[in-house]
Formats: structure tokens, C-alpha cells, sequence
């Protein structure tokens, strides 16, 4: 069963780029240069992208067009990233948020 979103709310129908490998929490993966980065994931049975900051819930996909926070992650150092609507790219680090940043909440 392929588990990759094909047509995306706002952004139509996806266009398979070149096969790509990028990281996710430091770990290789794959994916399609410009798709979502969350698509990637959702292909690679990543669910979770964030936990909230005060109760450390996890939160992932759900509105899927860039409208609210629950698909923020670090991606390349930078936290709060709608990877729902931002291109997955050749390398990127994509990493798990923990709460507004990407160390997790007993290192903070």
C-alpha cells in the first residue's frame, strides 16, 4: 500500500520529481524533490512531526494547506516549517519539534 499523497488540497496534483534522500532526525530517507516535505514522511510512515509544548502532545498532518502549526519541524536548523507546504529538497535535515524548538523537552 503506497501511503504518499498524490494531490494536495492547495497545491493540485503532484509531479514526481528526481528521487531524493534527505534525513529525518538523522536518519535517511526518501522522497520526491518538490513535494511536500510532510508527503515524504507520511510515505515513510512518519505521523508525527511536533509535540506541543505544554502537555508534549504529538501533533502532525492536519490541515494540510499551510493554515495551522501542527506539521512545524526544524528543517536545515530552522524550527516552525509548514512541511505541509514546503518542497522537500535533495539534503535537507528535517527534524522532530519539541515544543518551538528542536531539543527535546528534557534538554531543555
Amino acid at each position: 500500500m503506497d501511503n504518499r499523497i498524490t494531490e494536495h488540497p492547495i497545491l493540485g496534483i503532484q509531479e514526481k520529481g528526481e528521487p531524493v534522500e534527505f534525513t529525518f532526525d538523522g536518519k535517511p530517507v526518501k522522497g520526491y524533490e518538490g513535494e511536500p516535505i510532510a508527503a515524504a514522511l507520511k510515505a515513510e510512515g512518519v505521523m508525527v512531526h511536533r509535540y506541543t509544548q505544554k502537555e508534549h502532545k504529538p501533533r502532525g498532518i492536519f490541515c494540510a494547506i499551510g493554515r495551522c502549526t501542527d506539521c512545524v519541524m526544524v528543517v536545515d536548523g530552522v524550527p516552525n516549517i509548514r512541511t505541509c507546504i514546503t518542497p522537500l529538497k535533495r539534503g535537507m535535515d528535517v527534524r522532530t519539534q519539541y515544543g518551538v524548538s528542536d531539543r527535546k523537552f528534557e534538554e531543555q
